[in-house]
């Protein structure tokens, strides 16, 4: 095997959690978006293979940055970002942040806290929040909320494929204390239904996420670019149905994805609010990102 692109889960913009390049974004922005999209689902599809050993695991991934920053032409999905990067005078510092994130998944199968989720999540989520804005010429001092708002989307996926990811890949993102706070065991996610300590774990997790997500909610304003206020608007309605499902469900035995009715009725809520909100004209004052 000679290709990353055969390692493909099938899995494709359309059946992420989140709109991918949607009509709301601007057609002018949508090539260099998939390119983006496509080199990061390879990776991850990489990551988590099911059979693929790690040693493995790790070559592919390194022969995907390698081809990125322009070390051959046999990566289709590194070639296509590289060039569709090139075309923007783009440098390719988030998908080789997402990288560092898809080499942990290989290497790290458990974290201690809260904080190692976090320091995670900077590489797997908050890239590509700042990709999009980067793309979009909007400013760093978004980062802020971007950052708080990718890192909330990406724990909510946690918590709702928890179960899956222990049982396929044998990783826990579910931070080891807060665990051990609500007497809960890596060992109950395999159960067919939470047990009450590990239902407490979960949803006291979700609250706490939550909070990041609250914390994102200034983005949609802060950015100029109306298409992309809208479709982070979409996101966040989106985040905000999900983790509101996650403190009251138990996701190893109860449905905690949006169905396609809801994922349409949310996406219009998020538009015609975010609309409403530019006609008043109301804009939040941005902070400055650390680090941007």
């Amino acid at each position: 095997m000679t290709s990353a692109s055969e390692l493909r889960s099938g899995k494709t913009h359309r059946d992420e959690n989140f709109p991918v390049a949607s009509w709301i974004i601007h057609p002018r922005h949508r090539t260099l978006i998939l390119a983006f999209y496509n080199f990061v689902r390879t990776a991850d599809d990489i990551a988590d293979h099911a059979t693929l050993p790690a040693d493995e695991k790790l070559r592919y991934l390194d022969l995907l940055e390698k081809e990125l920053l322009g070390g051959g032409d046999t990566q289709k999905e590194a070639v296509n970002l590289r060039l569709a990067l090139a075309e923007r005078a783009m440098p390719p510092r988030h998908a080789l942040d997402v990288l560092i994130a898809f080499r942990m998944d290989v290497t790290k199968l458990r974290y201690e806290n809260w904080d190692e989720v976090i320091h995670y999540c900077r590489y797997s989520a908050m890239p590509v929040g700042r990709f999009m804005l980067d793309v979009h010429g909007e400013s760093t001092s978004t980062w802020v909320a971007s950052d708080a708002l990718c890192a909330g989307l990406q724990i909510n996926n946690h918590l709702q494929d928890c179960a899956k990811d222990y049982r396929d890949l044998n990783r826990v993102y579910l931070p080891r204390d807060a665990l051990a706070a609500s007497g809960a065991t890596v060992e109950m996610l395999g159960e067919p239904k939470s047990p009450p300590p590990l239902l407490q774990c979960l949803q006291a997790l979700a609250v706490r996420t939550e909070t990041l997500l609250a914390d994102g909610k200034s983005l949609a304003a802060e950015v100029k670019d109306l298409r992309l206020g809208l479709e982070i608007s979409v996101i966040q309605a989106f985040a905000d149905r999900i983790v509101n499902m996650l403190k009251v469900r138990d996701p190893l035995s109860e449905r905690v994805h949006l169905g396609p009715l809801e994922l349409l009725g949310y996406s219009l809520g998020g538009v015609a609010g975010e609309l409403a909100r530019r006609a008043i004209g109301r804009r939040p004052v941005s902070k400055t990102a650390a680090g941007a």
